[in-house]
């Protein structure tokens, strides 16, 4: 990945993990690794005990589509994957979990245009 790919990227990930603390969320985890596979953010909605897995694509413009066209299938197991392994490693059980998708347009870096898909696949 190139440097400027990654700089983006973690702007990207700034900005929906604010999103995320204005909304009420508390982030638990930022960038969880495990092999190649990584999940953006780890949040938790604490009066609901609402895990949540957020993956966050960003993008400077849309030349090349909605960021959200960049979640395919393959990267859509590889998370589901990963967060099983982040319940099994952190002895998680009984919580309810989601998957959700941010996306980060930042053409104008001023006012990132962020939208929020809850539940963006089971």
């Amino acid at each position: 990945m190139s440097q400027q790919k990654s700089k983006l990227g973690k702007k990207g990930e700034e900005v929906a993990k604010d999103y995320l603390i204005s909304k009420g969320y508390e982030i638990i985890k930022q960038n969880y690794r495990y092999g190649h596979g990584e999940i953006d953010l780890i949040a938790k909605i604490p009066e609901r005990e609402l895990l949540v897995f957020v993956e966050v694509k960003t993008r400077k413009n849309l030349e090349l589509g909605d960021p959200i066209l960049a979640l395919n299938p393959k990267k859509i197991s590889q998370l589901k994957k990963i967060a099983e392994l982040y319940l099994y490693e952190n002895q998680i059980k009984e919580i309810e979990c989601r998957f959700d998708v941010i996306t980060v347009l930042l053409e104008d870096s001023e006012n990132p245009i962020v939208e929020h898909y809850e539940k963006a696949f089971i």
